[in-house]
Protein backbone atom coordinates (compact mmCIF):
# COMPACT_ATOMS: atom_id res chain seq x y z
CA UNK A 1 0.00 0.00 0.00
CA UNK A 2 2.83 2.30 0.91
CA UNK A 3 4.47 1.60 -1.90
CA UNK A 4 1.18 2.77 -4.22
CA UNK A 5 0.84 5.80 -2.54
CA UNK A 6 4.34 6.77 -3.70
CA UNK A 7 3.69 5.96 -7.12
CA UNK A 8 0.79 7.43 -7.27
CA UNK A 9 2.69 10.92 -5.27
CA UNK A 10 5.27 10.48 -8.21
CA UNK A 11 2.70 10.61 -11.07
CA UNK A 12 0.39 13.67 -9.22
CA UNK A 13 3.91 15.70 -9.01
CA UNK A 14 5.23 14.81 -12.67
CA UNK A 15 1.88 15.42 -14.33
CA UNK A 16 1.57 18.72 -12.06
CA UNK A 17 5.42 19.68 -13.62
CA UNK A 18 4.35 18.86 -16.85
CA UNK A 19 1.18 21.04 -16.88
CA UNK A 20 4.03 23.94 -15.74
CA UNK A 21 5.87 22.81 -18.52
CA UNK A 22 3.12 23.34 -21.26
CA UNK A 23 1.89 26.60 -19.52
CA UNK A 24 5.59 28.11 -19.65
CA UNK A 25 6.02 26.88 -23.65
CA UNK A 26 2.47 28.66 -24.12
CA UNK A 27 3.07 31.72 -22.22
CA UNK A 28 6.69 32.28 -24.29
CA UNK A 29 5.15 31.91 -27.69
CA UNK A 30 2.43 35.06 -26.82
CA UNK A 31 2.26 37.92 -28.71
CA UNK A 32 2.54 40.67 -26.57
CA UNK A 33 1.52 44.50 -27.19
CA UNK A 34 3.20 47.11 -29.00
CA UNK A 35 4.85 49.80 -26.93
CA UNK A 36 2.12 52.16 -28.54
CA UNK A 37 -0.59 49.69 -28.00
CA UNK A 38 0.98 49.19 -24.34
CA UNK A 39 0.61 52.93 -23.81
CA UNK A 40 -3.08 53.43 -24.82
CA UNK A 41 -4.08 50.49 -22.95
CA UNK A 42 -2.75 52.30 -20.18
CA UNK A 43 -6.10 54.95 -20.92
CA UNK A 44 -8.25 52.11 -20.25
CA UNK A 45 -11.21 53.14 -18.08
CA UNK A 46 -10.80 49.81 -16.26
CA UNK A 47 -9.31 46.66 -16.03
CA UNK A 48 -10.40 43.50 -14.73
CA UNK A 49 -9.42 39.67 -14.53
CA UNK A 50 -12.34 39.41 -17.13
CA UNK A 51 -11.67 42.28 -19.48
CA UNK A 52 -10.17 45.73 -20.50
CA UNK A 53 -12.84 48.60 -20.79
CA UNK A 54 -12.96 51.38 -22.55
CA UNK A 55 -15.76 53.56 -21.93
CA UNK A 56 -18.09 55.13 -24.28
CA UNK A 57 -21.84 56.75 -24.20
CA UNK A 58 -24.22 54.31 -22.58
CA UNK A 59 -26.76 55.19 -25.04
CA UNK A 60 -24.58 53.70 -27.79
CA UNK A 61 -24.22 50.02 -28.96
CA UNK A 62 -20.95 48.45 -27.23
CA UNK A 63 -18.60 46.20 -28.66
CA UNK A 64 -17.54 43.18 -27.01
CA UNK A 65 -14.11 41.39 -28.71
CA UNK A 66 -12.29 37.88 -28.33
CA UNK A 67 -8.63 38.34 -29.28
CA UNK A 68 -6.73 36.08 -31.58
CA UNK A 69 -5.06 32.76 -30.48
CA UNK A 70 -1.91 34.24 -27.83
CA UNK A 71 -2.28 37.49 -28.59
CA UNK A 72 -2.53 39.37 -25.28
CA UNK A 73 -5.73 41.55 -25.36
CA UNK A 74 -3.93 45.04 -25.01
CA UNK A 75 -2.67 44.79 -28.52
CA UNK A 76 -6.02 45.93 -29.34
CA UNK A 77 -6.29 49.04 -27.37
CA UNK A 78 -5.55 51.44 -30.00
CA UNK A 79 -8.45 50.56 -32.54
CA UNK A 80 -10.51 50.11 -28.83
CA UNK A 81 -9.53 53.60 -27.82
CA UNK A 82 -10.94 55.15 -31.46
CA UNK A 83 -14.20 53.44 -31.01
CA UNK A 84 -14.66 54.48 -27.28
CA UNK A 85 -13.99 58.03 -28.34
CA UNK A 86 -16.78 57.93 -31.23
CA UNK A 87 -19.01 56.73 -28.03
CA UNK A 88 -18.83 53.07 -28.25
CA UNK A 89 -17.46 51.16 -25.15
CA UNK A 90 -15.08 48.39 -26.00
CA UNK A 91 -14.95 45.52 -23.74
CA UNK A 92 -11.20 43.57 -24.56
CA UNK A 93 -12.05 40.10 -23.16
CA UNK A 94 -9.03 37.91 -21.35
CA UNK A 95 -8.28 34.33 -21.28
CA UNK A 96 -6.60 31.97 -19.62
CA UNK A 97 -3.13 31.61 -21.45
CA UNK A 98 -4.99 34.00 -24.40
CA UNK A 99 -7.22 31.35 -25.18
CA UNK A 100 -10.48 31.84 -25.91
CA UNK A 101 -11.47 28.15 -26.70
CA UNK A 102 -10.28 28.04 -22.61
CA UNK A 103 -13.48 29.97 -21.98
CA UNK A 104 -16.11 30.41 -24.75
CA UNK A 105 -18.71 31.88 -22.88
CA UNK A 106 -16.53 35.09 -21.36
CA UNK A 107 -18.45 37.30 -22.81
CA UNK A 108 -21.18 36.85 -20.04
CA UNK A 109 -18.67 38.45 -17.43
CA UNK A 110 -19.57 41.81 -19.39
CA UNK A 111 -22.52 43.43 -17.40
CA UNK A 112 -25.58 42.83 -18.04
CA UNK A 113 -26.97 46.39 -18.71
CA UNK A 114 -24.37 46.28 -21.30
CA UNK A 115 -25.32 43.23 -23.11
CA UNK A 116 -28.61 44.93 -23.88
CA UNK A 117 -27.14 46.53 -26.81
CA UNK A 118 -24.04 45.41 -28.10
CA UNK A 119 -22.33 43.52 -31.02
CA UNK A 120 -19.29 41.15 -30.23
CA UNK A 121 -16.90 39.98 -32.42
CA UNK A 122 -13.19 38.47 -32.46
CA UNK A 123 -9.93 38.25 -34.56
CA UNK A 124 -8.98 34.99 -35.94
CA UNK A 125 -9.77 32.26 -33.58
CA UNK A 126 -11.05 34.97 -31.04
CA UNK A 127 -14.11 35.19 -33.88
CA UNK A 128 -14.41 31.47 -33.92
CA UNK A 129 -15.40 31.74 -30.34
CA UNK A 130 -16.88 34.60 -30.09
CA UNK A 131 -19.15 33.08 -33.22
CA UNK A 132 -20.05 29.90 -31.28
CA UNK A 133 -20.87 32.14 -28.10
CA UNK A 134 -23.88 33.70 -30.59
CA UNK A 135 -25.04 30.19 -31.56
CA UNK A 136 -26.00 29.99 -27.92
CA UNK A 137 -26.69 33.49 -26.46
CA UNK A 138 -29.06 34.90 -29.19
CA UNK A 139 -30.80 37.64 -27.27
CA UNK A 140 -32.64 41.08 -28.35
CA UNK A 141 -29.40 42.84 -27.18
CA UNK A 142 -27.18 41.60 -29.34
CA UNK A 143 -27.47 43.78 -32.70
CA UNK A 144 -24.79 41.96 -34.71
CA UNK A 145 -21.19 39.91 -35.18
CA UNK A 146 -17.93 40.81 -36.90
CA UNK A 147 -15.29 39.03 -37.94
CA UNK A 148 -11.41 40.17 -38.49
CA UNK A 149 -9.42 38.04 -40.61
CA UNK A 150 -11.76 35.05 -39.19
CA UNK A 151 -14.86 33.03 -40.01
CA UNK A 152 -17.49 30.76 -37.94
CA UNK A 153 -17.16 27.11 -38.32
CA UNK A 154 -20.11 24.73 -38.20
CA UNK A 155 -20.68 25.23 -34.08
CA UNK A 156 -20.85 28.84 -34.57
CA UNK A 157 -22.92 28.86 -38.19
CA UNK A 158 -24.79 31.78 -38.48
CA UNK A 159 -26.43 31.38 -42.31
CA UNK A 160 -30.20 31.33 -40.53
CA UNK A 161 -29.86 34.38 -38.21
CA UNK A 162 -31.16 37.48 -39.05
CA UNK A 163 -28.47 39.80 -37.03
CA UNK A 164 -25.94 41.93 -39.38
CA UNK A 165 -22.57 40.44 -40.04
CA UNK A 166 -19.49 41.99 -41.01
CA UNK A 167 -16.11 40.71 -41.83
CA UNK A 168 -13.27 42.29 -42.52
CA UNK A 169 -9.88 41.08 -44.13
CA UNK A 170 -6.46 41.85 -44.77
CA UNK A 171 -5.08 41.52 -48.35
CA UNK A 172 -1.41 40.55 -47.26
CA UNK A 173 -3.06 38.12 -44.57
CA UNK A 174 -0.45 34.85 -44.69
CA UNK A 175 -1.84 33.62 -41.58
CA UNK A 176 -5.46 33.33 -42.16
CA UNK A 177 -6.44 30.04 -43.91
CA UNK A 178 -8.07 31.59 -47.35
CA UNK A 179 -9.19 28.03 -48.09
CA UNK A 180 -11.05 27.45 -45.03
CA UNK A 181 -12.60 30.86 -45.30
CA UNK A 182 -14.03 30.55 -48.60
CA UNK A 183 -15.83 27.26 -48.09
CA UNK A 184 -17.65 28.43 -44.11
CA UNK A 185 -18.90 31.55 -45.88
CA UNK A 186 -22.20 29.04 -46.05
CA UNK A 187 -22.08 29.42 -42.40
CA UNK A 188 -22.78 33.25 -42.80
CA UNK A 189 -25.88 35.23 -43.83
CA UNK A 190 -26.24 35.93 -47.34
CA UNK A 191 -26.48 39.63 -46.28
CA UNK A 192 -23.11 39.35 -44.79
CA UNK A 193 -20.82 42.96 -45.63
CA UNK A 194 -17.25 41.68 -46.65
CA UNK A 195 -14.99 44.37 -46.91
CA UNK A 196 -10.51 44.21 -47.30
CA UNK A 197 -8.28 46.48 -45.96
CA UNK A 198 -5.87 46.57 -48.67
CA UNK A 199 -2.18 45.88 -47.87
CA UNK A 200 -3.26 45.15 -44.33
CA UNK A 201 -1.85 41.63 -42.76
CA UNK A 202 -2.85 39.22 -40.00
CA UNK A 203 -0.98 40.74 -37.27
CA UNK A 204 -2.07 44.65 -38.06
CA UNK A 205 -5.37 43.33 -36.56
CA UNK A 206 -3.56 44.12 -33.56
CA UNK A 207 -0.23 45.90 -32.56
CA UNK A 208 2.01 43.41 -31.74
CA UNK A 209 4.33 42.77 -34.44
CA UNK A 210 5.08 40.38 -37.44
CA UNK A 211 2.93 36.88 -36.14
CA UNK A 212 4.68 34.02 -37.60
CA UNK A 213 3.93 33.31 -41.08
CA UNK A 214 2.19 36.46 -42.05
CA UNK A 215 3.18 38.92 -45.11
CA UNK A 216 4.31 41.79 -44.63
CA UNK A 217 2.12 44.78 -44.79
CA UNK A 218 2.32 47.45 -47.29
CA UNK A 219 0.19 49.55 -45.05
CA UNK A 220 1.63 51.23 -41.37
CA UNK A 221 0.11 49.26 -38.42
CA UNK A 222 -1.12 52.76 -37.44
CA UNK A 223 -2.98 53.28 -40.88
CA UNK A 224 -4.17 49.84 -40.69
CA UNK A 225 -5.70 50.20 -37.04
CA UNK A 226 -7.35 53.60 -38.12
CA UNK A 227 -8.89 51.30 -41.21
CA UNK A 228 -10.51 49.00 -38.61
CA UNK A 229 -11.88 51.80 -36.72
CA UNK A 230 -13.40 53.08 -39.77
CA UNK A 231 -15.08 50.07 -40.98
CA UNK A 232 -16.61 49.30 -37.45
CA UNK A 233 -17.64 52.92 -36.90
CA UNK A 234 -19.47 52.69 -40.04
CA UNK A 235 -20.97 49.50 -39.63
CA UNK A 236 -22.00 50.36 -36.17
CA UNK A 237 -23.97 53.31 -37.32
Amino acid sequence: MKKWVKFSLAGVIVAILAVLVAVGVIKSKEYAPSAEATRVARQATQTTREYTYFKGDADKTAVVFYPGALVAPDSYSIWAAQLARQGHSVYLMHFPLDLAVLAGNRATAVPKSVRQNYVIGGHSLGGVMASRYVAKHQTKGLKGVFFLASYPDEKGRLDTSRLPVLSVTGSRDGVLNWQNYRQNRRYLPKNTRYLTIKGGNHGGFGSYGHQKGDHHATVSNASQQRQISTVLIDWLK
